[in-house]
């Protein structure tokens, strides 16, 4: 299929690392340390954190870091961001199984909780400023979003899968065509969530240019078009870059057994 219509990655060896871990720790306490070599995301070398103030809140505070000789180092200023209107839930991802606390899914309008790969960026331009595999889409390209369909959480083509299979999708990838030209999808890029397509955990997750300053998302984490842009421009594949999305206090409490970079890393 050519670039311009690649669907979510399934990440096959990323997800065979992620369920040896889950099998692991799924008797575990969700705060238990992961050894550095053992982390699926071990080769991360550039992480978005995303915190929220609660379980429930629509709202966080987006942080990037790289990694060097001397650890985690921040990179530029902290940008507010919105994510699920219902506020968030654990996702699946690379992170271990957790214990307690809400799971995501579908519908349930919660952006998932963890650790996840950042995949394809997408846009409505032929091309975009970034280093990131990139798909540019069209009217026929949308996201399924219907559990029981053999494409669930993947991008599709209408013009190759047929109009049948996109039936019942409430996800048009682009919004501008579809939806009174909505800008939300001009510009974004795939989280990783729920890669081996479980039925009704989740679906079609991204990162997205927001609506407007503080109006909250299905599920996904929405942002202005600056801060997209200029995250766009720093992230690379190279990097086996991440996003962490996590309520503050349970990011306090499993930073440092996940070897993630410590809250009050500094630029």
């Amino acid at each position: 299929m050519p670039d311009r219509r690649r669907t979510l990655r399934t990440a096959g060896r990323q997800l065979g690392a992620a369920l040896a871990l889950f099998a692991l720790a799924g008797c575990a306490h969700h705060g238990v340390d992961v050894a550095a070599d053992a982390r699926p995301w071990h080769d991360a070398g550039q992480v978005v954190v995303v915190t929220t103030p609660g379980w429930d809140a629509d709202h966080g505070t987006l942080r990037a870091y790289e990694h060097g000789a001397g650890g985690w180092r921040a990179v530029g200023a902290a940008q507010p961001v919105t994510v699920g209107r219902a506020g968030a839930a654990w996702g699946i991802g690379l992170h271990p199984a957790p214990a307690a606390g809400p799971v995501k899914r579908e519908g349930d309008g919660r952006a998932p909780a963890g650790v996840f790969r950042i995949g394809t960026a997408f846009g409505y331009a032929a091309n975009a400023g970034t280093a990131l595999p990139y798909a540019p889409m069209d009217v026929s390209d949308w996201c399924i979003d219907v559990p029981a369909s053999p494409l669930y959480n993947r991008i599709v083509d209408a013009r190759d899968v047929g109009a049948e299979a996109i039936a019942g999708s409430t996800e048009p990838m682009r919004r501008d065509l579809h939806a009174d030209g909505d800008q939300r999808y001009r510009l974004g890029f795939v989280v990783e969530h729920n890669p081996g397509a479980l039925p009704g955990a989740g679906s079609c997750i991204f990162a997205h240019l927001w609506k407007a300053p503080g109006a909250p998302t299905a599920g996904c984490t929405a942002m202005a078009p600056a801060t997209m842009q200029t995250l766009l421009g720093w992230l690379r594949p190279e990097a086996a870059p991440v996003l962490v999305l996590l309520p503050t206090d349970e990011y306090a409490r499993l930073h440092a057994g996940w070897h993630l970079p410590p809250p009050e890393a500094r630029p």
